[in-house]
């Protein structure tokens, strides 16, 4: 039988409280599809991911649109599957708590939360104001009694704002406002990934690994809970699309096609 909502929360809920899992990012549902193939115990959007598989740029996306793909994900596969949610597609926390609202009756099991502006001028909301986005994405989850994971991200580090101090203060502050898991994507050495882990304890911390150099192992080490890839399957998808389409275009020769993976493979898998 397959999971209800419920289950796969509950279940989600779980594999936060003890060992270390990778919740890879698909953009599709058939890239969703393929890594419950493999294996996978959840899943988690990318933005960026899915905003390439619609012809746009990634933060270049709606609500409503953001709301179909997520529910298309958690009606293909029978796994919890986290949002990358972005900023909230808000800036003031009640209408944060508005659309976290919309993004729960879509049957995901967790949601995270950052605190970019978007803004390169002001790359990070002010920190009084981003815990407050925080407690208002806590408060419309409660509300809902929906039992969603919330991760709070601070992005420091991707804006160029990389002051670990800052990071691990602004993620402490997301925990005490309701945050259950805690993100810092950009981090990257065993120093900073230690400092973070030990910093937001006993809550999870999700870690960005999107490039060789660490494996599962070795961030399980570390104290990480939970490893997620963001757009990087999607852009290796690409790198094969791209590099196959340019040689034709360019070339007029069909090297690179022979490097694609098995069609009768694929249509097992998706039989």
């Amino acid at each position: 039988m397959p999971m209800t909502t419920a289950e796969k929360r509950a279940t989600f809920d779980r594999l936060h409280e003890s060992g270390c899992f990778v919740l890879p990012n698909p953009f599709d549902v058939g890239s969703a599809r393929a890594l419950q193939h493999l294996g996978f115990k959840a899943l988690a959007s990318t933005s960026a991911g899915f905003a390439w598989s619609i012809g746009k740029a990634d933060n270049h996306v709606t609500l409503d649109e953001v709301c179909a793909h997520l529910a298309a994900l958690c009606a293909a596969v029978d796994l919890p599957v986290n949002a990358d949610f972005e900023g909230g597609f808000a800036h003031a926390p009640e209408q944060v708590a508005a659309n976290v609202t919309q993004a729960v009756k879509t049957g995901i099991a967790g949601l995270s939360i950052e605190d970019s502006t978007g803004d390169k001028a002001k790359p990070l909301y002010e920190r009084g104001l981003a815990v407050e986005r925080i407690r208002a994405a806590r408060s419309a989850i409660d509300a809902d009694k929906s039992g969603v994971v919330l991760t709070g991200r601070c992005e420091g580090f991707l804006v160029g704002q990389t002051d670990l101090a800052m990071v691990i203060d602004r993620l402490q502050a997301y925990a005490a406002a309701g945050a259950d898991c805690l993100y810092a994507p950009g981090i990257r050495s065993k120093e900073q990934i230690e400092a973070v882990v030990k910093a937001v304890q006993p809550k999870p911390v999700n870690v960005l690994l999107g490039w060789p150099g660490f494996s599962v192992a070795e961030a399980a080490e570390l104290g990480v809970r939970r490893i997620s890839v963001g757009g990087s399957l999607a852009r290796s998808a690409w790198g094969g699309f791209m590099r196959a389409a340019t040689e034709i275009a360019e070339k007029g020769t069909f090297t690179e096609l022979g490097n694609g993976y098995s069609g009768a493979e694929l249509n097992k898998m998706f039989r």
